[in-house]
C-alpha cells in the first residue's frame, strides 16, 4: 500500500496519510529517516520537516555504528553539519558532539558551494552562533565569511522578548506557523526556529 502511495506523490506538500504518520512515529525516533523517505516516496527533507512538526526527535543515546562514523569522517570536511545530520538520520546536536569527540574540524579557509549557499539562506533570520552550529564551524569563521562575501542583514537580529515568547507558547497548540508569525510580527523561519529551541510539542490527538 505504501508503494502505491509513493507512486502517487509528486509534491512534498501532499497530505500525509494515517499510515504514513504511524510509520514516521514508529521509525523516526530510531534514526531511520532515510528508510521512511524511501518507503513512502518522499524527500528526506520532507520527512524531517514532518517529524519536526509532530515534535518527534531521534533518540540521542543510540550507539554510532562503524559505517556511520566512516560516513561522518568522509562528509565532514566539505558538507554542512545539517546536511550530514540529514543523511545520518540524527539530530544536529548529536552529530556536532560526535564530530568534536573524534577530533574532526572544518578547514577554516575552504568553504564548499553547499556551505556558502546555506550560509546565505540562514543569514537573514539567524544569529552567527546559530549558523555556526548548523554548519559545524566557529562563530569567528562564520562572521569572517559573511563579511568576505558581503552579506548584510536587512534588520539587526532581534532578541525575543518575554511578551513574544509567552504569546508564542499560547498560540502554538492551535495555530499554524504562518498564523503565529503574522500575529507576533516575525518570519515563519524565525518562529519555527524558536519553537524548536523551546522544545514545544503538539499534543497528540
Amino acid at each position: 500500500m505504501l508503494i502505491a502511495m509513493a507512486k502517487a506523490k509528486k509534491n512534498t506538500w501532499v497530505h500525509w496519510s494515517d499510515e504514513e504518520v504511524r510509520l514516521l512515529r514508529r521509525l523516526f525516533p530510531k534514526g531511520r529517516a532515510s528508510e521512511i523517505a524511501e518507503r513512502i516516496g518522499r524527500p528526506l527533507t520532507a520527512v524531517r520537516q514532518k517529524a519536526y512538526d509532530m515534535g518527534l526527535r531521534t533518540k540521542q543515546h543510540r550507539p554510532w555504528s562503524a559505517d556511520e562514523v566512516r560516513l561522518l569522517k568522509k562528509l565532514h570536511p566539505n558538507e554542512p553539519l545539517q546536511s550530514i545530520a540529514d543523511k545520518l538520520g540524527r539530530s544536529l546536536e548529536v552529530v556536532g558532539q560526535k564530530a568534536r569527540s573524534i577530533g574532526l574540524r572544518k578547514m577554516a579557509a575552504f568553504w564548499s558551494a553547499q556551505e556558502e549557499t546555506l550560509l546565505k539562506e540562514l543569514y537573514p533570520d539567524n544569529s552567527a552562533r546559530d549558523i555556526a552550529n548548523r554548519l559545524g564551524r566557529s562563530v569567528g569563521a562564520v562572521s569572517y565569511k559573511t563579511s568576505k562575501v558581503g552579506l548584510r542583514k536587512l534588520k539587526p537580529y532581534r532578541v525575543w522578548s518575554n511578551k513574544e515568547l509567552n504569546l508564542l507558547k499560547k498560540l502554538y497548540p492551535s495555530r499554524t506557523a504562518q498564523e503565529m508569525a503574522d500575529q507576533i510580527g516575525r518570519t515563519v523561519g524565525a518562529v519555527k526556529k524558536r519553537i524548536f529551541k523551546l522544545g514545544l510539542k503538539k499534543r497528540r490527538r
